[in-house]
């Protein structure tokens, strides 16, 4: 049986998604299930534009020479990976619905639900995390 992690991603900037997406990512890559729960400005991490510029923390553009020497992948190209290792996204309908969002608004391949959507997939979870 293989191992299931579930992913709250509620805050929208680079580092998040970074966080978010390298989790995921190497937990797929192992043959685990993953679930990513986008919430509020996590949601950020899957639009169709806002994800393509999420910006460096400020104080911290030093880092962007460090992310290209050691070719890190962009946020769109984890994101695809994600996707292409079987990655589940369920965009949260409650925040969607506050914030006036449709799926038409996000990267492909988006589950909407809400909470009790991602709570039937963590419930027997291996390892959650919130972001």
């Amino acid at each position: 049986m293989n191992k299931k992690v579930a992913i709250i991603a509620s805050n929208g900037g680079l580092f998040d998604a970074y966080k978010v997406f390298n989790i995921a990512t190497a937990a797929a890559a192992t043959d685990q299930e993953v679930a990513i729960f986008f919430t509020f400005e996590g949601l950020n991490l899957i639009h169709k534009e806002a994800h393509k510029q999420l910006s460096m923390p400020a104080g911290k553009e030093h880092f962007a020479e460090g992310f290209a020497k050691a070719n890190v992948p962009s946020i769109p190209e984890l994101v695809e990976m994600a996707q292409d290792l079987g990655v589940k996204f369920i965009g949260c309908q409650m925040t969607m619905d506050v914030m006036g969002l449709d799926t038409k608004d996000f990267v492909d391949r988006v589950e909407v639900g809400g909470a009790v959507t991602f709570l039937d997939f963590a419930k027997d979870a291996d390892v959650t995390l919130t972001f």
